[in-house]
């Protein structure tokens, strides 16, 4: 027997309230995140803000003194785009819960995102922690300056 349609209508908004109030929560805790990600050669430690944005660099240790412009340039573009690949998966998991169809309310059926389209393709390869679990990987910055990763 299927229930009244006032008793799913009733289910149907307190859903609508509850993801509207998700929302409203994930929306004030993304408001605040940022991820700092240091280069792979140590040399730099970027950090990007709430939206993707590069909100910090740092130059560690001294070692830029040490580096051609062109290792510094590399060491800051890695930093910086693993920095915004972290940012944009945070979000992509705090936004995940929206997109999935209810539970309570079958007609509901949630909604795709299209995140490589947001982000870019790079948010969905690997992260470094399967990375660092499936080998090493050679560093955006030794491809940058056309190096083979021979040390």
């Amino acid at each position: 027997m299927t229930e009244p349609m006032e008793k799913r209508l009733e289910k149907a908004m307190a859903e609508l309230h509850a993801a509207q109030e998700a929302v409203a929560r994930t929306e004030r805790e993304l408001r605040s995140a940022s991820f700092a990600v240091v280069s792979s050669d140590r040399a730099v430690r970027a950090t990007a803000g709430p939206q993707g944005e590069l909100s910090g660099i740092e130059f560690l240790d001294h070692k830029y003194r040490d580096m051609s412009p062109q290792e510094l340039a590399a060491s800051v573009l890695e930093a910086a785009s693993a920095a915004r690949v972290k940012m944009n998966r945070h979000v992509m998991k705090a936004m995940a819960p929206l997109t999935e169809p209810s539970s309570e309310v079958p007609e509901l059926k949630g909604f795709e995102m299209d995140w490589e389209r947001i982000f870019g393709p790079e948010v969905l390869r690997e992260d470094d922690d399967d990375k660092a679990r499936g080998g090493p990987a050679t560093p955006a910055w030794r491809d940058a300056l056309g190096e083979e990763g021979e040390d």
